[in-house]
């Protein structure tokens, strides 16, 4: 595969060249996939694939920030982050080791 982007669409399609199921079902198995991940994560739970890597969620506090332009503080609101880690397997890989 060429650089670029892996979409949705491009998932689908080889799961429907190597296992044979319909396009239809293929694209439906994908969103079932990401839609299960997602509402794991807008939960609270952090998702683990193992050989892939993990999704993690982390809280940040409040804190003071400045506007670089004008150099006035501005308070930042606490929020949910999402960080994505690589498993040592995928690292390698993608190291091409």
């Amino acid at each position: 595969m060429a650089a670029g982007t892996l979409t949705r669409a491009d998932i689908a399609a080889k799961i429907n060249q190597q296992i044979g199921l319909s396009r239809n079902e293929s694209a439906a198995i994908v969103e079932s996939i990401l839609d299960h991940m997602s509402d794991a994560l807008a939960g609270g739970q952090n998702v683990k694939i193992s050989g892939f890597g993990t999704f993690v969620l982390r809280d940040k506090a409040q804190r003071i920030g400045r506007n670089p332009k004008t150099g006035v503080e501005v308070p930042i609101l606490p929020r949910r982050v999402m960080t994505f880690r690589a498993s040592q397997t995928m690292r390698a890989r993608v190291a091409g080791k």
